[in-house]
């Protein structure tokens, strides 16, 4: 019996082992504009909704926008800042949702590495014209 214990707890600690450089942390934008925040090494992952009117191309690929928080947006929390500098994903539009992985730069604008669209329940793809 001790022996089947010692191997799954050894099965447990290599797999949290592996695992421990891949897991990310999911953070809403309000908690990033915190005072309170601190950014650790690892990048993390914010979801968000992307504020009307903010999508700005700057050149080429380069694009800014700021995203706000899913579930209650709050008017007295400041936005936060994003810059991407890639192709978007075709469902990317102000007011959906997206889940971006990224470094908050020291001037405090969110740095996405990865940014990617999300939508609601209800989506449905457009259909071929007959």
């Amino acid at each position: 019996m001790a022996v089947v214990a010692l191997a799954v707890v050894s099965g447990a600690y290599l797999l949290l082992g592996a695992l421990g450089d891949n897991k990310q942390l999911f953070v809403n934008p309000s908690d990033v504009v915190a005072a309170s925040y601190v950014q650790g090494e690892n990048k993390i992952k914010i979801g968000g909704l992307v504020v009307e009117g903010s999508v700005e191309k700057v050149d080429g690929l380069n694009t800014r926008f700021s995203v706000i928080n899913f579930d209650s947006p709050d008017p007295d929390i400041p936005e936060l800042k994003v810059t991407y500098n890639d192709v978007l994903p075709d469902l990317f539009a102000e007011g959906q949702g997206v889940v971006m992985t990224g470094k908050l730069a020291p001037n405090g604008i969110f740095v996405a590495s990865n940014v990617l669209a999300k939508h609601d329940e209800n989506y449905m793809p457009k259909m071929p014209d007959s």
